[in-house]
C-alpha cells in the first residue's frame, strides 16, 4: 500500500505539472531579424516614469475639495501631451507589468517561481536596444533588465531591498531617493566630460521607478490619505525632474516623456488578479513627437470614467499596456523589442502620416518575424501529414499584404497602409497564439485518459481490498493472459516512437506513456470490475440512481462552491438538517443539537467578505478571549474528572494559554505601533516567530488522549493564527474545531454496523502511533458520506474565509507581526501556513474519526483521493484560454488548488498523524507528579 501511495502521489505531481506544459509555456521564440522604422526619430532621448501600484482613477480624479490630486500631471493632459488608460493583464504584479512596458510582451506564469524577479526565460527589451539607459529605483525591478544583457550601456542606481519596508515612518521616502539622486546624477554629469556625453547621445532612456505608492498601497490601502498624499509627492518629483531635464538640455525639444504604471491595486491594498481596480492603470505622455491635447465634443466609451474625473473634453485614447514598447521605440527610433507584441498606437504620434506609415510597418513586421520563425518551430518538430498550418495567413497572403501595404506608401495611402498593417498584426497574433497552443488537446487528451484511469483504479482497488461488494460473487480464478501486458507494450513503444520522431519534450513522453501502465493496472482487474457490475444488479434501480444523484449533486456543490462561496453556507444549512433524516436525532439530541448550532455558525463565515477588505483588530480580540474562556473551561473539567492530573499536564495548558494572551498582546501593540508609523517591534517579531515555532512541538507534549491532544493542537494553532489575523477570521477556525470535535462524537454515534464490537467513549479514546489492524473493519455505504464531509470541511477549511483562487484575496497585513520589509516568498509562506491551519485542524479531526469508527485510514483517504480528483477534472474542463483576463486567471487558479489540494492532503495527512500520535517526554522530568 506505501508503494501506492507514492505512485499515486507522483501520478498527481505529473498531472499537477500538466497545466504548466499546456497552458503556462512561455510564448518567446528567437532568431528574429530586428525591424526599426527608417526614418529619424522625433526624440533624442526618452524619460519613463513608472508609479508602481498607482491606480488609474486615483491619480485622475479631483480631491474632496474638487481640486486635481496630481496638479502638474493635469495641466499636461490639458495644454502639452496625451492621455488613456493602459489596461494590463493578470497577473497584476510588478515584474509582468514592467515587462509587458519595457519588453512588450505579457510574461508567462514561470516567472512566479522566481518571485517574479529574475529572467526565467531571456528576451529582447526597449532597455536592451537603447544607446544607453540609466534607471533608479528598486532593486528588484532594475536588475531584472540589467541581468544578462550584454555590453556595459545600462546603469542601475537602487537602494537596499531593506527599505522596501511596509511598517516604516515615511515610504514616500522610496520616492525622494530617486528624484534626489536624478538630480545629483545630472549634477555630477555637468563636472564630468565623459558622462555628459553620453548623457547627450541619441536614443537613450531614463528609467525612473517609483515604489512609494505601492509600497504605501499595501502598507495603507488606496483609499487611505498616506497613498493619495504619496501621489502629490511623485506629482512634485516629477515637475521637478521636468523642469531639470528642460534646463539641461537647452529646451532643444528632443525629450519624450511617458508616466504610467504597471498595475493598479484593489481596495484593500493588494494586487495580482484581474480586478478593474488592478488593471487600469494610468497613462499620460508629453513632448518630442507626441500630439497635443484634442479637444472634443462627446466620447464614447463603456464606463463613466470622464464624467466623474471632469476629463469630458480631452480626447482619452486607451492602450493595452505592452502597446507602450512599440511607441516608445518609434519616439527615440531604436529596434522595436524582438519579442513584442504590441500595436503602436499611431494616434498618439505627432508627426508625418508618412512616419507613421513606415513605423506601422515596421511594427507588423516584427510580430510577422514571430509568426514565421514560431511556425517554422512547429513545421519542423511535427510530421508533415500531421501538420496543420494557419489557414489565415499562408505565405501567400502575407507576401500579398506586404505588397500592398508597400504600394500604398509609395502612393501616399497612408491611412490604408496603416489600417492593412493593422490587419496583418492581427492575424500574425492570431497565429502566434495558435501554434502556441497547438499541441494543447493532444496533451489535453493524455491528462484527461490519466486522470480517468487513476480514478478508476483507485475505485477497484476500494471494491477489492476494503469493501464486501464483490464477496461471494465469484472466486473462480481466471490465469492472466499475456495478450493484455503484450498489447500495452506495443502501444507504448508505437507512442514512444512517435513522438521521437517528432522531438518532442521529455515532458510529452511523461503524459503520453502514463495513462498506459494505469490502464493496464485498471484492465488486470477485470474480474473484479464484472463481480462489481453483477454486484450493483442486485440494488434496486430506484436507489441506485437516488445514491448516484445524492453523490453527484454533492461534487457539484463542491465544484460552485469554488466559484460562489455561498455554497458552502448551502452545504453547511443542509448538514445542519441531517440528524433529523437520519436515526441521529432520535438517539442523541444534545449532540445533534450542538452539531446544527455549530454547522449553522460556520455556514455565516462564507457570507462575510473576503478577509483583509475590512479589518477589525477588536474581532481579533475577541476570538482570544474565547479561546482563553474555553481554555478555563476545559482545564477545570480536566481537573474536576482526573483523579490524577498531572503537573506537566497543567503547565504546558497554562502555558498554551500564556501563549493565546502573549499573541493578542503583540497583534495588538502591533497594529498600534504601524498606526503610528513606528515600524515593527523587534521584541513583537521575536515573539510571533517563537509562538509559530512553538505551535509545531507543544501539542506533541500532550498527553495522546483523544479530547486532550486535538485541545492541545486547538491552543498552539490558535495562538500562531491570531498573529495572522486582521478581522473576524480569528473566530474562523475556533467554530470550525468546535463543529469537528461535535462531529467526532457524531460520527461514533452513526455506528451501527453488527461487526463494530464496540464503541469506545470519546473521553476514553488514544491515539496511537501503530494502530491495531485486526480493529480495523470493511467499508460500508455511510463511509462514502464520511469521505464527503471530510472533502466539503476541508473545501471550507480554504475558502470560508475568502477566495484564494484569486491572489489579490491575500493581505499583505496578516504577516505584519513577523516582517514588514517586502519578501515575496517568506510572505507568502506565512500566508500559505495561515491557510493551512484550518486544514490541519480538519485532518486532526479526520485521524479521531478514522480511530472512533474503526476505519483503515488507507480505505478512507483513497475516497477522499477518488472524490478529490473527480472535482480536479471538473475543473481540468474548465481551464480557459478566452474571455476576460479574470475569468482566465480564476480558472486555471481552480484547478492549481485542487490539485494541490490532492497533493498536500497526502503530506498534511501524514502531520495530522504525527500531531496526533507522536509524544515527546521532557527530559530530566518524572513520569508524573499527582497535584
Amino acid at each position: 500500500m506505501l508503494l501506492f501511495f507514492i505512485l499515486g502521489l507522483l501520478v498527481h505531481f505529473v498531472f499537477f505539472g500538466s497545466i504548466f506544459d499546456i497552458y503556462f509555456t512561455s510564448p518567446l521564440v528567437h532568431g528574429m531579424t530586428p525591424q526599426f522604422t527608417p526614418l529619424p526619430p522625433p526624440a533624442k532621448r526618452l524619460v519613463l516614469f513608472v508609479a508602481d501600484g498607482l491606480r488609474a482613477d486615483t491619480l485622475y480624479e479631483l480631491d474632496e475639495n474638487g481640486n486635481p490630486r496630481a496638479p502638474f500631471i493635469r495641466n499636461i493632459i490639458m495644454h502639452e501631451g496625451s492621455w488613456g488608460i493602459s489596461h494590463t493583464r493578470v497577473p497584476t504584479e510588478s515584474r509582468p507589468g514592467h515587462v509587458a512596458l519595457i519588453a512588450g510582451f505579457y510574461e508567462d506564469v514561470s516567472a512566479v517561481a522566481k518571485g517574479w524577479k529574475e529572467n526565467p526565460v531571456g528576451f529582447d527589451s526597449l532597455v536592451n536596444e537603447s544607446k544607453y539607459t540609466w534607471s533608479w529605483g528598486s532593486p528588484d525591478i532594475l536588475t531584472m533588465f540589467a541581468k544578462g544583457v550584454g555590453g556595459d550601456h545600462i546603469y542601475t542606481y537602487s537602494y537596499d531591498a531593506e527599505s522596501e519596508d511596509f511598517g516604516a515612518h515615511d515610504v514616500t521616502k522610496l520616492d525622494t531617493w530617486v528624484f534626489d539622486n536624478v538630480k545629483e546624477f545630472f549634477h555630477a554629469a555637468r563636472n564630468n566630460q565623459s558622462l555628459f556625453s553620453k548623457v547627450n547621445e541619441e536614443k537613450i532612456v531614463f528609467f525612473l521607478h517609483l515604489l512609494g505608492i505601492d509600497t504605501n498601497g499595501h502598507a495603507h490601502r488606496p483609499t487611505s490619505r498616506e497613498y493619495k498624499d504619496n501621489v502629490k509627492v511623485v506629482d512634485d518629483g516629477i515637475k521637478e525632474i521636468v523642469s531639470m531635464l528642460e534646463h539641461f538640455y537647452g529646451n532643444d525639444g528632443k525629450t519624450a516623456f511617458i508616466f504610467t504604471s504597471d498595475h493598479g491595486m484593489t481596495d484593500w491594498g493588494f494586487h495580482g488578479a484581474g480586478h478593474p481596480s488592478e488593471t487600469l492603470t494610468p497613462f499620460v505622455t508629453w513632448g518630442a513627437g507626441i500630439k497635443y491635447p484634442q479637444k472634443v465634443s462627446a466620447q464614447k466609451f463603456d464606463d463613466a470614467f470622464l464624467k466623474e474625473w471632469k476629463l469630458e473634453n480631452w480626447k482619452r485614447q486607451d492602450i493595452h499596456q505592452a502597446d507602450v514598447a512599440p511607441l516608445m521605440a518609434s519616439l527615440i527610433g531604436v529596434p522595436f523589442p524582438l519579442n513584442s507584441v504590441g500595436i503602436l498606437p499611431v494616434d498618439y504620434l505627432n508627426n508625418t502620416d508618412l512616419f507613421k506609415a513606415e513605423s506601422m510597418f515596421t511594427n507588423a513586421m516584427q510580430i510577422l518575424e514571430q509568426f514565421k520563425v514560431k511556425m517554422t518551430q512547429k513545421k519542423e518538430a511535427t510530421l508533415p501529414v500531421f501538420f496543420t498550418p494557419f489557414k489565415l495567413l499562408s505565405e501567400s497572403k502575407q507576401l500579398n499584404i506586404l505588397r500592398k501595404a508597400r504600394s500604398y506608401i509609395k502612393q501616399r495611402k497612408y491611412d490604408e497602409a496603416v489600417s492593412l498593417c493593422k490587419e496583418l498584426i492581427h492575424l500574425a497574433l492570431k497565429g502566434l497564439s495558435y501554434y502556441h497552443t497547438y499541441d494543447r488537446f493532444f496533451l489535453g487528451i493524455n491528462v484527461v485518459l490519466g486522470f480517468v484511469g487513476w480514478t478508476s483504479y483507485a475505485a477497484l482497488l476500494i471494491i477489492k481490498s476494503h469493501s464486501n461488494l464483490t464477496r461471494g460473487v465469484s472466486k473462480e480464478v481466471k490465469k492472466p493472459s499475456h495478450l493484455l501486458p503484450c498489447s500495452f507494450i506495443a502501444i507504448g513503444v508505437l507512442v514512444a516512437f512517435f513522438l521521437l520522431i517528432q522531438d518532442c519534450p521529455w515532458t510529452y513522453y511523461v503524459y503520453c506513456l502514463l495513462p498506459m501502465p494505469i490502464w493496464y493496472a485498471v484492465l488486470r482487474e477485470f474480474q473484479v470490475i464484472q463481480d462489481f457490475v453483477i454486484s450493483l444488479l442486485t440494488f434496486p434501480p430506484s436507489q441506485l440512481v437516488g445514491y448516484l444523484f445524492v453523490f453527484t449533486l454533492g461534487i457539484e456543490v463542491l465544484v460552485l462552491s469554488f466559484f460562489y462561496r455561498y455554497m458552502l453556507t448551502a452545504g453547511l444549512i443542509a448538514f445542519a438538517c441531517w440528524p433529523f433524516i437520519t436515526q441521529l436525532w432520535t438517539r442523541a439530541k444534545s449532540i445533534s443539537l450542538s452539531w446544527i448550532f455549530f454547522s449553522l455558525l460556520l455556514a455565516v463565515f462564507p457570507l462575510m467578505p473576503v478577509v483583509g477588505r475590512k479589518p477589525d483588530i477588536f474581532l481579533v480580540m475577541g476570538a482570544g478571549l474565547l479561546v482563553l474562556l474555553l481554555s478555563l473551561s476545559v482545564v477545570t473539567s480536566l481537573i474536576k474528572r482526573k483523579d490524577h492530573f498531572i503537573n506537566e499536564e497543567l503547565l504546558l495548558h497554562l502555558f498554551q494559554m500564556l501563549s493565546i494572551v502573549l499573541s493578542m498582546c503583540v497583534v495588538y501593540t502591533t497594529h498600534d505601533s504601524l498606526r503610528k508609523k513606528q515600524g515593527l517591534p523587534l521584541f513583537n517579531q521575536i515573539i510571533s516567530w517563537i509562538t509559530l515555532a512553538s505551535s509545531f512541538v507543544l501539542p506533541l507534549l500532550s498527553p495522546t488522549s483523544l479530547f486532550e491532544r486535538l485541545f492541545s493542537i486547538l491552543l498552539s494553532s490558535m495562538s500562531a493564527y491570531l498573529l495572522l489575523s486582521t478581522g473576524y477570521e480569528a473566530l474562523f477556525p475556533l467554530v470550525l474545531s468546535c463543529l469537528m470535535f461535535v462531529w467526532i462524537q457524531v460520527e461514533q454515534e452513526t455506528l451501527k454496523q453488527p461487526s463494530v464490537s464496540y464503541k469506545q467513549k470519546v473521553t476514553s479514546v488514544q491515539f496511537t502511533y501503530n494502530p491495531d489492524i485486526t480493529q480495523f473493519r470493511q467499508l460500508y455505504l455511510d463511509d462514502v458520506r464520511r469521505a464527503f464531509f471530510l472533502v466539503f470541511f476541508l473545501v471550507t477549511a480554504f475558502f470560508g474565509t475568502g477566495n484564494i483562487a484569486s491572489i489579490n484575496s491575500f493581505d499583505l497585513a496578516s504577516v505584519y507581526c513577523f516582517l514588514t520589509v517586502f519578501s515575496p516568498f517568506m510572505m507568502g509562506a506565512l500566508m500559505m501556513w495561515k491557510i493551512l491551519i484550518p486544514f490541519v485542524l480538519v485532518m486532526c479531526a479526520f485521524e479521531a474519526v478514522q480511530l472512533t469508527t474503526q476505519l483503515s485510514s488507507k480505505s478512507l483517504f483513497l475516497m477522499v483521493l477518488i472524490i478529490s480528483d473527480i472535482m480536479a477534472l471538473h475543473f481540468f474542463f474548465l481551464v480557459k484560454d478566452y474571455g476576460s483576463w479574470l475569468d482566465i486567471g480564476t480558472s486555471i487558479s481552480h484547478y492549481v488548488i485542487v490539485m494541490s489540494m490532492t497533493i498536500v492532503l497526502v503530506f498534511l495527512n501524514g502531520l495530522a498523524h504525527l500531531l496526533t500520535t507522536k509524544k515527546l517526554e521532557l527530559c530530566g522530568k518524572p513520569k508524573s507528579h499527582l497535584i
